[in-house]
């Protein structure tokens, strides 16, 4: 507790030096993230103390023959405590890295390159503001975050070997920086190159002069985007990330074999970001699933009575404006309306690990009221604005896990703080269901609110969040399906989907993608579905980006002059790609050659995609010439023999899974072993994903997101379900559980979920107490 008090008095003093306007804050940030790790972990005062031994009490933790923990509590508290605990066991680096991110004070553990990480978050997070919020939050939800950062504690306090690299003691407002289980939360979704830029070496400029229109950009940022630029032309692979995302479909009982509702529980994440456990006391909670580390909410699973997918990607929940700034002799102002309203301004203090101690850096930084100023952009400062309503956020988190049936589920849905995910729902009533998205603000649709918006406009401002009954939604359409791919809704449902001229376009922010269009081709003729049919469907293999791509490829190569060099060098490649069935698989050489080709083809387009605010994959559909796409076959062909000595290598040689270490950034060794794996990037339309952000540092392609853990579900009077996850359960790699699920999952094959007391009992490999 001293440790964390001396944080909030940092925070405060510095919080005394700032600009009155902003408390000392920008958007109420704290000033100072103060040093958690002054000391060693701290003795626990008798009633906590006491607290932890009644927990322990009344939790029961059962570990099945996978090492998954199903946990057992007389309260919800009890199972917050023992769920909490029982993470803490399998991987507490994964929960502190979680909070230390959370909280915007990462840098503490990993210095100075997680400065701008920090300040990113920072920008929103405010301790004091979150100690207020959990003053002030029911004493339902007061509960259940007390259970939490006693189960943590409790953990540290039995476990003296395990040492934290900042947080050594947890309180229960912290749960409250965390509150959604996404990878990556709308904070994130801010560059971080940009802001870098914007808050770099030195700090914003303000105009040297009154402006009307436009505002100059910062020295720094003018610095930093010349070497970013030339960084950016002097790369060989485009840096572009695998797509976030997931796939969820639900099938009605009109589709399935036994009459009964099934869901497809399919996220693409980095691997090893959730744990997989059960939850259950005796006030009604009884829930399996995903649980992302250090939360106590499943956040994509099932009860007993229905189940819920996330995807991303729905609709518009965050806006950026451009504001036009004005130099006054008291100050920085900026344009709104007729008139001009003062910029807040404060400061942010950044502590970073630096040898034995600790460095700080300070920043300034600004705020219009639409929110946080976090780069320039064409001589104007750009706020963004976003939700931040920690406590009815976790409130919708937790309360969805125990609901009983559509009409319960719909009722959490009303509360509107699930900023960045669609939901695909099947329930034991029959019920299939879509939400895309959920909070999702009025807007007047004359303006693009896919760029930066004019912050001086008063018509560009949200009015109110729109009633869920206006948003894209779907229940029991006639198709008897619903699939989302973190694709546009209107093919959710094929014949039966939303139309778009019903809604503005802030509705939806991405467009179409191969999966969708795999996702359609496949469940428009689904039948009779079964689980294991269920789960076949969602690892078909069918790449369907190459059915639009390969036939311009093949008729640039009819078109070589006889006495073109490239015919005879290209004619064997060709007719490998022209006789392949566009299914990936291990010992497929066509599927290398190809994925390694569209390769090549992003890191020509990427830079220009980027340029042009779109996907590249959507990109290069539209703007490839002939002779970029020869070209890169050609360099494509020369990769593939330069790293394996033969063009003609089987994808599964070169497609790997290996988990050598717990590190959150997972290390690759060609020397030692792994597995092959057949299936490819969701970029290419494969269901099943399996991807690796480039560039890599080996030969061989070792994935590191895409599917995760991945669930089928049959709904009715007995729950049935199957899983699989990536590697295991547990982060201690000299447990048995760190990749014993690991041959399985790289060949789609998976295993009976424990959901009943009387199976989880059955296949017990240990039962204890906290």
């Amino acid at each position: 507790m001293r440790l964390l008090l001396l944080a909030v008095l940092c925070s405060l003093s510095a919080a005394g030096v700032a600009a009155a306007s902003s408390a000392g804050t920008a958007g109420g940030t704290p000033a100072a993230g103060g040093n958690l790790a002054a000391s060693g972990a701290l003795t626990a005062s008798n009633s906590e103390e006491a607290r932890w031994q009644q927990f322990a009490r009344n939790v029961r933790i059962v570990r099945d023959n996978w090492g998954i923990a199903h946990i057992y509590g007389k309260s919800d508290a009890d199972a917050v405590f023992g769920t909490i605990y029982a993470q803490a066991e399998d991987d507490f680096g994964r929960i502190e890295h979680n909070y230390l991110n959370g909280l915007g004070i990462l840098a503490q553990a990993e210095g100075e390159p997680a400065i701008y990480s920090d300040l990113r978050q920072r920008l929103f997070i405010d301790p004091r503001r979150l100690q207020q919020d959990y003053r002030s939050s029911p004493a339902w939800l007061k509960a259940l975050l007390v259970a939490w950062s006693d189960g943590l504690n409790y953990f540290l306090s039995k476990h003296p070997q395990v040492t934290p690299k900042v947080i050594h003691h947890f309180e229960p407002w912290m749960a409250l920086c965390f509150t959604e289980g996404s990878i990556g939360g709308d904070i994130e979704t801010i560059d971080l190159d940009k802001l870098r830029e914007f808050y770099g070496a030195a700090q914003p400029e303000p105009p040297a002069r009154t402006v009307n229109s436009r505002m100059l950009a910062s020295p720094a940022a003018t610095a930093s985007a010349t070497a970013a630029a030339t960084a950016t032309a002097a790369a060989t692979e485009f840096t572009e990330p695998p797509p976030s995302g997931s796939n969820g479909f639900a099938i009605a009982p009109s589709r399935s074999a036994s009459g009964h509702a099934l869901l497809w529980i399919n996220p693409h994440t980095s691997y090893y970001f959730r744990s997989e456990l059960q939850m259950v006391s005796e006030q009604g909670l009884n829930v399996y699933g995903a649980v992302t580390w250090g939360q106590f909410f499943v956040y994509q699973g099932f009860n007993a009575h229905n189940g819920w997918m996330h995807t991303s990607a729905g609709g518009d929940a965050i806006d950026e404006y451009a504001e036009t700034l004005i130099r006054k002799p008291d100050g920085l102002y900026y344009r709104y309306g007729t008139a001009s309203r003062k910029l807040q301004t404060g400061k942010i203090i950044i502590a970073f690990k630096q040898g034995e101690g600790y460095g700080h850096r300070e920043f300034t930084v600004y705020r219009s009221h639409h929110g946080p100023i976090v780069r320039a952009e064409n001589g104007r400062w750009i706020a963004i604005k976003l939700l931040q309503d920690p406590v009815p956020a976790l409130e919708q988190s937790y309360l969805r896990t125990k609901t009983t049936d559509y009409a319960s589920f719909r009722k959490t849905q009303e509360m509107r703080t699930d900023t960045s995910n669609n939901t695909v729902y099947a329930d034991a009533d029959g019920t299939i269901a879509y939400f895309h998205g959920n909070f999702i603000p009025k807007r007047d649709p004359k303006f693009d609110f896919t760029r930066p918006v004019d912050g001086s406009d008063p018509a560009t401002e949200w009015r109110g969040p729109h009633a869920l009954e206006d948003t894209i939604t779907l229940l029991n359409p006639g198709t008897g399906w619903i699939q989302n791919t973190n694709n546009w809704p209107f093919s959710a449902a094929g014949a039966a989907s939303p139309k778009r001229e019903n809604y503005p376009a802030y509705m939806w922010t991405k467009g179409e993608n191969p999966r969708g269009i795999h996702a359609v081709e496949v469940l428009q003729n689904i039948h009779g579905v079964t689980l294991d049919s269920l789960i076949a469907a969602g690892y078909d293999s069918r790449l369907t980006a190459f059915d639009v791509l390969l036939p311009p490829l093949f008729k640039d190569f009819d078109g070589l002059a006889a006495n073109d060099p490239r015919r005879a060098s290209l004619e064997e490649p060709i007719k490998a790609l022209r006789s392949w069935d566009r299914r990936t698989a291990a010992d497929s050489v066509p599927t290398a050659l190809a994925v390694f080709w569209g390769q090549e083809l992003i890191n020509r387009k990427g830079p220009e995609a980027r340029a042009e605010h779109e996907p590249v994959y959507d990109y290069l559909l539209g703007h490839l010439t002939s002779a970029e796409r020869i070209e890169s076959l050609v360099a494509a062909i020369a990769r593939l023999q330069h790293d394996f000595g033969r063009w003609q290598t089987p994808w599964g040689e070169i497609n790997r899974y290996q988990r050598l270490t717990d590190d959150i950034v997972q290390p690759f060794d060609d020397a030692k072993p792994s597995l092959p794996v057949g299936f490819a990037p969701g970029n290419w339309g494969a269901l099943a994903s399996f991807d690796s952000p480039y560039p890599r540092n080996t030969r061989k392609i070792y994935g590191s997101v895409g599917n995760s853990f991945v669930a089928a579900v049959e709904f009715g009077p007995v729950i049935h379900a199957k899983a699989i996850m990536s590697g295991g359960e547990s982060g201690d790699p000299a447990s048995p559980h760190f990749t014993d699920q690991a041959l399985m999952f790289t060949q789609g094959r998976f295993r009976d979920v424990l959901f009943s007391l009387q199976d989880v009992q059955a296949h017990a490999e240990r039962t204890y107490h906290p």
